[in-house]
């Protein structure tokens, strides 16, 4: 910014130079003493300082007069007292479901949701004791379908326990919609007085609360999100858990007789399976052992063969007893 444009190019201002940075150090020092309240006050609170600042610099009409329109817009945003309001409700609920069969409930609990048009925040699965599994999830899910999807989601199977709880912060985002309209409106007196310094000082000075304002807006803004997000849609917590000791996930309680010629059949193939199992383990040992017997038998025949062709040696006669001798 360049100071020497006042002295060189408009002589004919000078005169004026002294009751221009008189009223505007006037509106300065008004700006900031009520500067702290501007961010924590209402809309009212708002029009009010921008009036102070009109009062306090008359010779800025400009400035004050543009400075107060743009207080007044701001405020204008913010209900006014007596108004019909929309009610902002905050909605949360904690369910514990026994079920039979915790993926096929988590599968269930997620299409509800979805169906509502909500979505799943979180979850969470783990298996308890090797014995059963348990789950954690954490659903978002429209406040007009709020009470539908509390309802299908109890229904999923035995419930243990149910907790909701409903909170009105309706005058809280109200508040903070106040507090967003005259903390914008504050910000741009501030940019404004930037535009109208001419001394450096008093830049340095407004650009330091401007950015401290900035964040101050940054601030309710972000506090206006997050009740937005939580007054729009409900949170449900839901945790599913099967019963202690339950390893299997049967259809039926009971046993009945296509039960048990279904588990008969599935015995009878697992024994045939594992018969031909062993089978295929044994086949070379049973494959080499015939050929053994078939070699040994083999051999056992060639040997008689030879032994019933071969001849015989001829037997020489046996002596004749001796005669009797006379007497």
């Amino acid at each position: 910014m360049s100071y020497e444009r006042h002295t060189d190019s408009y002589p004919p201002a000078r005169p004026n130079r002294r009751p221009s940075a008189l009223a505007a150090a006037g509106v300065l020092a008004v700006l900031l003493a009520t500067g702290a309240c501007g961010a924590s006050d209402s809309g009212g609170q708002g029009l009010n300082s921008a009036s102070d600042s009109k009062q306090a610099a008359p010779g800025a009409e400009g400035a004050g007069a543009e400075s107060g329109a743009k207080s007044a817009d701001g405020a204008s945003s913010a209900p006014k007292p007596g108004s019909a309001v929309a009610v902002h409700v905050i909605r949360t609920a904690t369910l514990y479901v026994e079920v039979k069969s915790v993926p096929k409930a988590v599968a269930a609990a997620r299409g509800v949701a979805e169906g509502a048009g909500g979505l799943v925040a979180e979850e969470s699965t783990e298996r308890v004791d090797d014995t059963h599994d348990a789950s954690h999830l954490v659903l978002r899910v429209p406040q007009a379908r709020y009470d539908e999807v509390l309802s299908s989601l109890a229904g999923t199977g035995k419930l243990l326990s149910r907790t909701s709880n409903a909170k009105d912060v309706t005058g809280q985002v109200v508040d903070v919609e106040s507090r967003i309209a005259t903390q914008r409106a504050s910000v741009a007196r501030v940019r404004d007085l930037m535009d109208k310094a001419e001394k450096l000082t008093d830049v340095v000075t407004l650009e330091g609360e401007l950015s401290s304002r900035q964040a101050d807006l940054e601030s309710l803004l972000s506090q206006q999100a997050s009740l937005k997000d939580r007054t729009s849609l409900a949170t449900i917590t839901l945790d599913l858990s099967e019963p202690e000791g339950n390893t299997e996930d049967p259809e039926e309680e009971g046993t009945d007789f296509v039960d048990a010629l279904s588990a008969g059949w599935d015995a009878f193939v697992t024994m045939l399976r594992w018969i031909a199992v062993a089978i295929g383990a044994t086949a070379p040992f049973l494959a080499a052992a015939a050929v053994l017997v078939l070699l040994w038998r083999l051999l056992r025949g060639r040997l008689s063969r030879r032994r019933t062709a071969a001849p015989r040696p001829a037997t020489e006669p046996s002596e004749a007893p001796p005669a009797p001798q006379a007497p």
